[in-house]
This record gives C-alpha cells, structure tokens and sequence, in this order.
C-alpha cells in the first residue's frame, strides 16, 4: 500500500522558516517523482515543488523560487521541503503528491496524495 505520511507545519510568522516532511513507503522511492502542492481556502490547488527521484531534478513554481527548497533524503525515503522567507500569501494546506511521471505534476493529477498539512503566516 502506497502511503505519504506528512508532518511538519504550523504558524509562523511572516519571514519566518517552516520544514515540511514527507515519508514514503509502498513504491520504489528511487523512480518516483514526489513533490508538494498547496491549496488557499477558496483557491484551486497548485504545484509548488517536485523532485525527480530518477536524476535528483527539482522544480519550482515561480511564486517559490529563491525562496523554498526541496530535498531528500534515500536512507529514510523521505522528501522536505524547506520554506524560507514566509508570507501571509503562502498560508494554505500543503499537500505531498508522488507519481511515476512527472507530468502530472503540471496537471495537478499525481496519483498518490498525504493527507495534507496547515501552514499559516501571519503579518
């Protein structure tokens, strides 16, 4: 059974830094893509970040650059995304997505999904 268990988020306030987790089990870590999207209340859901786990590639949504990294770790199969430099505009569940493609990423559609985790930033 394939599972993205998260943990991680909270409140924080604006410029401050969040680290999300992301564990995997049930599919070969090492060929997935596994990555982050959020949803604001009222908002559709977007992509944020994505690893490929084949070649270690990382993309960003322009609204993240330079501000959020993401990253993994082989030995706990486990993805993070570091979130520096938040803001008010960046409130919103997040939510750990994998695939077998990474295409999906650009549709919203990754076949596997964590349960989702609350980060808020206050002014």
């Amino acid at each position: 059974e394939v599972q993205l268990v998260q943990s991680g988020g909270g409140l924080v306030q604006a410029g401050g830094s969040l680290r999300l987790s992301c564990a995997a089990s049930g599919f070969p870590f090492d060929n997935y893509a596994i990555g982050w999207f959020r949803q604001a209340p009222g908002k559709e859901r977007k992509w944020v970040s994505w690893i490929s786990r084949a070649d270690g590639s990382t993309y960003y949504a322009d609204f993240v650059k330079g501000r959020f990294a993401i990253s993994s770790d082989d030995a706990k199969n486990t993805v993070y995304l570091q979130m520096d430099m938040l803001q008010p505009e960046d409130t919103a569940t997040y939510y750990c997505a994998a695939d077998y493609d990474a295409w999906p990423f650009l549709t919203g559609t990754p076949t596997h999904w964590g349960q989702g985790t609350q980060v808020t930033v206050s002014s």
